[in-house]
């Protein structure tokens, strides 16, 4: 599993600012519901539905909200990139700016894991989220997220 196989290059948007979390919920819902004709209700229930068990920002400055949501048929991907960072209740407390949002059909258990893993793991690359910072196009954000290991490094 690779991160182009996750994310639709419409599943990308850069904001301005962001309210609230709920806000930002609705957000990933309108923008699944574009780019993958999910229903943008069920992903804001099913989104708020999971936060209310635990914050998912994991830290510096990055979120990474998941849930499993009814009529979808394999795991996608939503990534926002918020021109105003906003608080999150991340473990570090830091205001959160690059959201990398999953969903995953409601019986997926292993593949939802393995997607979460490898979001998680390229969302620690610290050079990697400091170009996706330094970007606004979702064509360029889209080309940072799914160019190779190799090309990360470089």
């Amino acid at each position: 599993m690779e991160l182009v196989d996750l994310l639709n290059p419409n599943a990308i948007k850069v904001i301005g600012q962001v309210s609230s979390k709920k806000r930002l919920f609705k957000d990933i819902g309108e923008v699944a519901e574009s780019a993958y004709g999910l229903a943008a209700p069920a992903i804001l229930d099913a989104l708020l539905d999971r936060e209310s068990l635990g914050p998912t920002g994991v830290g510096h400055g990055v979120a990474l909200p998941h849930a499993r949501v009814d009529g979808i048929d394999r795991v996608v991907g939503i990534f926002l990139r918020l021109e105003k960072p906003m608080d999150f209740d991340s473990v570090d407390r830091l205001p959160v700016d690059l959201v990398f949002a999953l969903l995953a059909p409601l019986g997926c258990g292993v593949e939802h894991l393995r997607a979460l893993a490898l979001v998680s793991r390229t969302m620690r690359d610290a050079s990697l989220c400091a170009k996706l910072r330094s970007n606004d196009d979702a064509a360029i954000l889209h080309a940072i997220l799914t160019e190779g290991p190799a090309s990360q490094a470089a």
